[in-house]
């Protein structure tokens, strides 16, 4: 349906739809890249980036806002934790900004969860965190994406595993159910992380960036108990920690520290100069091993949300 937001700018048009036909999610795709040009950061996380494509996916609507027939913004609204409120993310076109769309698109935001609802801020930027306060958000959450440089001389001790423990690389087909279920068991705590489906992964295999060859899996006695699974961003000459997930009866024993040393070794030979990965701010235990890496804090990105 199209809904015509009472706003100050007449020709204001915003459209929600379950899905997106394959020319929506280009022009969308286009609009953030042009915005991500412009501000340095992805307004969208690549969660929602892969949720435009492929048709619907349960508990997602997308806003495309126009402006005189011309798609200037969009938003996505993901509802699918079961205690969480419902997610967002925004984006303005850079040529259209300071004109009230960005808070045309948080209203109808708001209007559509029931004023229950999360908004991401990628970057911290000031206007994103000026339009949370306009809409009655508060700060709950911060994720830090930290860097550090992996060029010669590597100062990465060189990895130890605990005893009965080797690793290998995936094997797409094979390991999918089993990873999913270390994954799920790892991060039962976070609910994005957590809640991954066999679309979710298949929608990663399929990207071109996705190589098995640094997705590392730990076993023992035959049993996945530990991933580090690695991402090359070469149009950034950024190698990232994707993430690492360790089964909770196998925490403690230096797995983890283990597994990130050898994601970041493949990294640099794989001729990243630079790594990368995301780390919650309250999560105190992983920005320690992180920092004693040689991580540092290079930007976050802010959640807000409602108070109700």
């Amino acid at each position: 349906m199209t809904i015509d937001v009472p706003a100050l700018e007449p020709g204001r048009h915003i459209q929600t739809l379950d899905e997106l036909t394959a020319d929506q999610a280009q022009d969308v795709l286009g609009m953030l890249e042009a915005a991500a040009q412009s501000d340095g950061t992805q307004a969208v996380s690549e969660q929602g980036r892969l949720q435009l494509r492929g048709g619907r996916r349960e508990g997602v609507r997308h806003f495309l806002l126009t402006y005189d027939g011309e798609l200037i913004g969009y938003a996505q609204l993901e509802d699918t934790d079961p205690i969480e409120a419902p997610a967002a993310e925004l984006v303005v076109h850079p040529s259209h900004r300071g004109r009230g769309h960005g808070r045309a698109l948080g209203s109808a935001l708001l209007g559509a969860s029931g004023k229950r609802l999360r908004m991401w801020a990628h970057g911290g930027r000031s206007a994103a965190r000026h339009l949370a306060q306009v809409l009655g958000l508060t700060l709950f959450r911060e994720l830090r994406q930290l860097r550090r440089p992996l060029t010669a001389p590597l100062d990465i001790a060189e990895p130890v595993l605990p005893p009965g423990v080797s690793v290998r690389a995936f094997v797409p087909g094979q390991d999918d159910a089993a990873w999913l279920a270390v994954n799920a068991a790892a991060f039962a705590h976070h609910p994005e992380q957590g809640a991954l489906t066999q679309r979710d992964l298949d929608d990663r295999k399929a990207e071109p960036w996705f190589d098995p060859k640094g997705f590392f899996l730990a076993e023992r006695e035959g049993e996945l108990i530990g991933f580090h699974w690695t991402k090359m961003h070469a149009a950034e000459q950024l190698g990232e920690v994707y993430v690492v997930g360790i089964r909770p009866d196998a925490q403690g024993g230096g797995l983890g520290k283990a597994l990130t040393a050898i994601g970041l070794r493949h990294l640099a030979a794989e001729g990243a100069p630079t790594a990368m990965l995301y780390v919650d701010a309250d999560n105190t235990a992983a920005l320690t091993v992180y920092e004693r890496l040689g991580f540092v804090t290079h930007e976050v990105d802010l959640m807000y949300r409602t108070e109700s």
